[in-house]
């Protein structure tokens, strides 16, 4: 189905055979599951998950071997070799998918389905990241040669009223026995139904149509789906992409920071470029205290926390000829206030001219791991405050995107729980 020029607005989503793990061909479902690509925390954190199951689904979202080319090859290999010995099986029947996350006070239910493709320019999915070129490339590669979709984006939505139709559909479906049920090392208990009713997957659609959708997480998988579609100028798979939608108003997200971690500077050399530029204070620890201390100074303006060299330093009030001198002024004034434009083209541009690209800095969604590596390797880790979801909406709307990574919102769905081949539709 092509939805290239189509003259209809809102979201439309489609059912899918979902690819699943079949219980009793692995030890367990809670350990075949990871979390997205970008949150493994590498090396520990991958080989904590490679070691957990020799079937865990990190092992086709980031393979191991010493090119990119090999790396994609193999995952396609075992991706087969899976479907063949029957660890992964797909679904009999295309469904829609209600999906739930719970831990504690922490309650999202969505819908995962294949999810029509549209640009931004049409206003339906509403980007709020910039997106790195090498990411993107990597991301189009692995899913070419896997023809699959190994994980769902999360986007989100905002209906008027809490009874909704798809909110309707998903209430009722609850009370069903679901598909599947685990509970993750991370406290997290997910549940899975297929909604293959005609009519409730009519009632969703009918609802979806009326919104547009803000990209939560997975801005890199987006950009690559529109890249793909325009690769296949049939209409086909290639159209839609996973994805599971929550909708807010029933069910808010929380907002993180994603942090920094500069290879090569360390803390002091990182401090001294900063001196007469920023203010720079040593504050107490541990952890906690210290980020709260920063959550104080980022209600004033622009702070951020460095770490690495066993303390916390606060670095805050910037010189503001600094930043008029750094800053771009063709975009809006909440774009040039946000801390993250001011660490990339104020910081990481003029004061540590460091290049944006995977040899000189990662990105690190775990606030301890970014500290303990930087630790580790005599590095600087820049922990940053989280920004507020309103003003991603906002920004977003007037077509502005931050700058990449600049935010983490969850609970992000589990990967593993159900693909997408684009083989079977």
């Amino acid at each position: 189905m092509n939805t290239r020029g189509r003259a209809e607005q809102g979201l439309r989503l489609i059912p899918f055979r979902g690819l699943r793990y079949v219980p009793e061909r692995v030890g367990s479902l809670a350990a075949v599951t990871s979390p997205p690509y970008d949150v493994v925390v590498r090396p520990d954190g991958l080989l904590h998950l490679e070691s957990a199951d020799p079937h865990n689904i990190v092992r086709l979202i980031l393979p191991q071997a010493d090119t990119a080319a090999a790396r994609h090859e193999q995952a396609a290999t075992t991706l087969n070799h899976w479907l063949a010995e029957g660890i992964l099986a797909p679904d009999s029947e295309p469904a829609l998918y209600v999906y739930e996350q719970r831990n504690g006070d922490i309650l999202q239910r969505g819908i995962v389905g294949a999810l029509a493709l549209s640009a931004p320019a049409d206003g339906i999915v509403l980007p709020h990241e910039d997106v790195m070129a090498h990411v993107v490339e990597d991301r189009a590669d692995l899913m070419r040669t896997t023809a699959a979709h190994l994980e769902p984006l999360l986007l989100t939505y905002r209906s008027d009223d809490e009874a909704t139709g798809a909110t309707q559909v998903i209430e009722r479906t609850i009370h069903r026995p679901p598909l599947l049920a685990t509970t993750t090392e991370d406290g997290y208990s997910h549940r899975l139904w297929a909604v293959t009713d005609p009519a409730d997957r009519t009632e969703i659609g009918s609802d979806l149509a009326r919104h547009q959708a803000l990209i939560a997480d997975g801005h890199h998988r987006w950009a690559t789906y529109l890249r793909l579609q325009q690769e296949h100028t049939a209409p086909g798979p290639w159209d839609f992409g996973l994805v599971l939608l929550v909708d807010t108003a029933r069910y808010p997200l929380r907002v993180r920071s994603i942090h920094r971690l500069l290879h090569g500077l360390p803390v002091a050399d990182a401090l001294a470029a900063l001196t007469g530029l920023f203010r720079i204070r040593a504050v107490e620890g541990p952890l906690p205290r210290a980020l709260d201390a920063l959550a104080g100074a980022a209600a004033e303006g622009n702070a951020f926390l460095l770490a690495g060299d066993g303390r916390f330093h606060l670095v805050d009030r910037p010189d503001d000829a600094l930043l008029a001198r750094t800053v771009p002024t063709d975009r809006p004034a909440a774009w040039r206030r946000l801390d993250a434009t001011v660490l990339h083209t104020t910081l990481l541009d003029h004061v540590w001219h460091i290049p944006d690209d995977p040899a000189h800095i990662a990105y690190i969604h775990d606030t301890a791991a970014a500290v303990e590596q930087a630790e580790r390797h005599n590095s600087t880790a820049v922990l940053m405050h989280p920004v507020r979801e309103e003003v991603v909406r906002d920004l977003a709307r007037q077509g502005v995107t931050m700058p990449r990574k600049s935010t983490s919102f969850g609970p992000k769905p589990a990967t593993g729980l159900v693909l997408r081949s684009l083989t079977l539709g």
